[in-house]
């Protein structure tokens, strides 16, 4: 087989599309991001996004029927115990320490839920013999742009809804959670 960009750009679209969403629900519910912080959801998304797929490619069959088995219902555990905890704060009513609250622990733990996928996709990489680094580089970069591009439309998007998006971003993980579970 031959190596194939616009195959590989439509697979680094739809792997992407879990961290735009999320980085969309950030936007909108943690008003006071700075650019630096913005540039670390980017960077810690596209990153991960990068790196899962050559895990993925020098793992091999070896590891790839447990990954594959348990990556959904760690993508879920991990989305869940999130947009809960978001929930939860959004309850609890200290409305300026939510919004303006960054985590770097919390920014990791987004970034591993949605790029467990891309594992997988690294495996098939390796199956096709497509280059790796070129194949992951484009992963990472697309990557990197959606989460930074859904950062700013949830900023754009929470400054016409109001403070109560912490509520619908949370409900958002865990649809994301639950969409990652029964593998849509």
């Amino acid at each position: 087989m031959s190596f194939n960009l616009i195959s590989t750009f439509l697979i680094a679209v739809a792997l992407a599309m879990d961290a735009f969403s999320v980085s969309m629900t950030k936007g909108f519910t943690q008003k006071h991001l700075t650019k630096p912080q913005i540039l670390y959801y980017g960077l810690f998304f596209g990153g991960f996004q990068a790196l899962m797929p050559i895990f993925g490619y020098f793992c091999g069959n070896v590891i790839a029927s447990i990954v594959q088995s348990l990556a959904p219902i760690i993508g879920f555990i991990l989305l869940l115990a999130i947009g809960l905890n978001m929930i939860r704060e959004s309850l609890t009513g200290d409305e300026e320490e939510i919004t303006d609250h960054f985590s770097f622990r919390e920014v990791t733990l987004l970034a591993i839920a949605t790029s467990i996928d891309a594992f997988a996709v690294g495996i098939t990489i390796a199956l096709l013999k497509d280059p790796i680094l070129i194949s992951s580089a484009i992963i990472g970069i697309v990557a990197f742009l959606f989460s930074i591009a859904g950062i700013f439309i949830g900023k754009k998007l929470g400054n016409y809804v109001g403070d109560k998006f912490q509520i619908i971003g949370g409900v958002i993980l865990i649809l994301i959670g639950i969409k990652i579970l029964l593998g849509f």
